[in-house]
């Protein structure tokens, strides 16, 4: 009951709130997190209270947002600890909703499991099949936010997080890594 109104009083705050030209980050992406750590509670059959933070990790990962681009897990970390007692939750359960936050800030170095699945679930599409569409509406997000308009640039920014980027649950370095490679590959060949 606590998560159902935390998580529908999170999703209509970002899809009222959040700037429309955050074509990444916006509403759809959220879900799409929640949706991915769905799929990791059940494949690794989580409890149900580890399983509940990790589901409020997911939905206001990145409400932070609302307020500024830059140092934005920051910003959701402190509307986190401002609103999760509100809803019932107490500081342990809080802190650990912080760290899921900050553990998606790249380089993402996730501290334990909960973490891990995060941040794998938060970077799921870079090994999915709707990587290119997915990775275009970032690029439209940074043309405006931070000015970037160059394609090569793009892509060599692209190379360049992929090379870098590691998955952290051995599901995701299994079904995911690979797809993940080859986009790799592909765009190195463009750079």
């Amino acid at each position: 009951m606590k998560f159902s109104a935390l998580k529908k009083y999170f999703l209509d705050k970002l899809d009222r709130e959040l700037s429309p030209q955050l074509t990444y980050h916006g509403l759809h992406h959220t879900l799409d997190v929640l949706e991915a750590c769905e799929s990791y509670i059940e494949r690794y059959n989580i409890r149900e209270d580890e399983a509940e933070l990790l589901r409020i990790g997911a939905v206001i990962h990145d409400i932070g947002f609302l307020e500024t681009y830059s140092q934005h897990e920051e910003k959701g970390v402190e509307i986190a600890k401002e609103a999760m007692p509100y809803f019932g939750y107490n500081a342990s359960q809080i802190k650990v909703v912080e760290g899921l936050i900050l553990a998606t800030k790249v380089p993402q170095q996730p501290q334990n499991f909960l973490e891990q699945i995060i941040c794998d679930a938060d970077l799921d599409y870079l090994g999915r099949d709707d990587f290119y569409p997915i990775a275009e509406t970032l690029f439209e997000e940074l043309k405006h936010f931070v000015g970037l308009d160059d394609r090569k640039k793009w892509n060599e920014i692209q190379v360049n997080f992929l090379n870098t980027h590691n998955y952290h649950t051995d599901w995701a370095r299994e079904f995911r890594a690979p797809a993940k490679a080859r986009f790799l590959k592909e765009l190195m060949a463009k750079v």
